[in-house]
């Protein structure tokens, strides 16, 4: 079953912004998206609040996620993180088999 983990990466300055950046630029975020199992890892910035990113991270499955976690990735995202000072919130979602219903593609647009 697919995980999804939405990580709200906040700091002060900037520092958040300037940690995703590094992850785009460095390639830090591509080998993520390259690893076995993933199958979304986008950075996005709440209008609400500039000192927030929230990164959005999918999974096939709990095997891969822990894969990840137990990976040489993880420590450099550590590093990564304590360089920027950074505070997370994390939610954890397990996604609906049975998907998008008929009545939710009535408030659809494709």
């Amino acid at each position: 079953m697919p995980i999804t983990v939405n990580i709200y990466y906040t700091g002060s300055n900037g520092s958040a912004r300037r940690f995703a950046e590094e992850m785009e630029t460095s390639g830090t975020a591509a080998l993520i998206r390259a690893e076995e199992g993933n199958l979304r890892y986008d950075y996005f910035i709440p209008l609400s609040d500039p000192e927030t990113v929230l990164l959005i991270d999918s999974w096939k499955d709990q095997r891969s996620l822990d894969l990840h976690h137990a990976s040489e990735m993880m420590r450099t995202i550590a590093a990564m993180r304590e360089k920027y000072d950074l505070r997370m919130k994390v939610e954890r979602f397990l996604s609906d088999e049975n998907g998008i219903t008929e009545n939710d593609k009535k408030f659809i647009k494709e």
